[in-house]
């Protein structure tokens, strides 16, 4: 049985202190047999997606998404949560923002949170994404699992949210 951890330990690659790594480990759900659909990375930023293993990264079903933005430290939950819906409002004027929970307590802080977009201005199909954002020492993660939907089903919230809050900083 594949045990799939995707990536995550190539989510980032910050260095802490003395030689400490800080990575965001997500064990995406096996069902899907993930493949990277693209990786790339600058000084700034890691970005991964993922598509089912039988789809592709212009042909998919169901999308994960993974950023670390390095360097980035003490930003407000609500301030990343805006940021994202500003860059889809970009390109979907009718997208919506729910959050859904939020941690602002503890070292880590993290939230959750929908945006369902009806359409975009160049492409007239939907697509819902449910983002779990959260802090690091070194980095702020951005992830999100997406569909080609008007709205994410309670169903889908549930299952993806438990996927999201299950994943784990580590340190190596």
């Amino acid at each position: 049985m594949r045990i799939i951890t995707l990536l995550l330990l190539l989510v980032s690659i910050n260095l802490l202190g003395q030689n400490e790594i800080e990575n965001l480990k997500i064990n995406w759900p096996e069902k899907y047999e993930w493949k990277i659909g693209s990786n790339q990375e600058t000084e700034q930023m890691h970005f991964i997606e993922l598509v089912p293993g039988n789809e592709s990264i212009d042909k998919w079903s169901v999308i994960g998404t993974m950023m670390s933005i390095k360097g980035a430290t003490n930003v407000p939950m609500d301030v990343a949560a805006n940021l994202m819906y500003e860059q889809a409002k970009a390109n979907a004027p009718k997208a919506k923002l729910n959050i859904i929970e939020k941690n602002e307590t503890g070292e880590n802080h993290w939230i959750l949170f929908t945006i369902e977009a009806p359409k975009f201005k160049n492409d007239k199909n939907p697509e819902s994404q449910l983002y779990y954002i959260i802090q690091g020492k070194s980095s702020l993660y951005s992830n999100f699992v997406a569909i080609k939907e008007k709205k994410l089903s309670k169903d889908f919230i549930d299952e993806w949210s438990k996927v999201f809050k299950a994943s784990e900083l580590v340190y190596q």
